[in-house]
């Protein structure tokens, strides 16, 4: 059968017609041909996400965005619609998460999915939505707070400034500039004695030598004699002193006591006065032989028979009422 060419043209319109509205239909992921199953996910921003992004499950592409559009409640919501073709299983608890595919890919879909024992996601189900902030996001969030305060910073400084201005009159102005050049002065006059201390350590250095040396001798003659007294045995001698005070402290408690002649001599009263008459009357013998020595010492060189002593009556007076007394 021989088909015409206005057949033929017609054929090859269509066929073109056909490629254009799969290609359309791809390039917008309104794939005619798809049986995947569709999912909605609702978002109060969605951060430049556009439709055609591939839908991932663990990093693989699984689909693709099919719509986004304003929800229509006039909430200001968007919802996104999305297709599956994976028929990986997943819960319905599973949530749709907005995050950033790089610096420069921009944003895209990913399913976290959910294994906790719910219903799994069918299609037409919505899913729950988070939204992960990029690494742009985070920064930015975290140098806004730091740019508001080196703003507020600036701000402070900018009235610090103002205030100086205003207390730093030109009478101010002078005496600080008075002060500075004093302060300089001090510094000048610092460095001339520090330059006299360095002339007058090196005019010296002889002596200070000698100096050092004599204190270097003093101190190892010092430990010298330490080490003389180190070796001299103090805790010996110590100890035979502690035992001489022990034995004074007990002949001492002794005496105290009246035991010994020592001890009796000091406490026994009766001894005392026997004591003190032998010695009054020892006293007194010796001043009678001193007055009366023939009463005790008879020499002859005759051989004659020595007279009898007759005392004086004023002496034998005396010597009776001493004896009564």
């Amino acid at each position: 059968m021989k088909i015409s060419r206005e057949l033929k043209t017609a054929l090859l319109v269509l066929s073109g017609i056909a490629l254009f509205i799969l290609g359309f239909s791809y390039l917008k992921a309104n794939s005619i041909l798809s049986n995947g199953r569709v999912f909605y996910a609702e978002y109060s921003h969605v951060g430049g996400l556009t439709t055609g992004t591939s839908v991932t499950i663990n990093g693989l592409p699984v689909g693709k965005i099919q719509n986004i559009n304003f929800k229509g409640d006039n909430s200001g919501k968007l919802v996104v619609t999305f297709i599956v073709e994976d028929d990986f299983p997943f819960s319905i608890n599973s949530k749709a998460e907005i995050y950033e595919a790089g610096f420069i890919g921009g944003k895209a879909l990913a399913i976290m999915p959910a294994f906790d024992g719910a219903p799994l996601a069918k299609d037409k189900d919505t899913l729950p939505s988070s939204y992960r902030a990029g690494l742009t996001e985070s920064i930015e969030n975290k140098l806004n707070p730091v740019v508001d305060d080196l703003d507020q910073l600036f701000r402070s400084a900018s009235s610090v400034v103002g205030k100086i201005d205003t207390v730093f009159d030109a009478k101010a102005q002078q005496d600080l500039k008075n002060s500075l050049a004093s302060l300089s002065e001090v510094i000048s006059n610092f460095k001339r004695t520090s330059r006299s201390i360095d002339q007058l350590m090196a005019s010296n250095r002889q002596k200070l030598d000698s100096t050092i040396s004599n204190a270097q001798n003093i101190t190892s003659n010092l430990s010298k004699v330490s080490d003389t007294l180190v070796q001299a045995n103090f805790g010996e001698t110590i100890a035979n002193l502690q035992s001489t005070i022990k034995n004074m402290d007990t002949i001492m408690s002794a005496i105290e006591r009246g035991e010994g002649s020592v001890g009796k001599l000091l406490k026994d009263k009766e001894l005392y006065d026997n004591l003190a008459g032998a010695s009054l009357q020892l006293e007194k013998l010796l001043e009678d032989m001193k007055l009366n020595p023939k009463r005790y010492v008879h020499f002859s060189l005759f051989g004659k028979r020595a007279k009898p002593y007759k005392a004086p009556e004023g002496n034998e007076v005396e010597l009776k009422e001493e004896n009564k007394n």
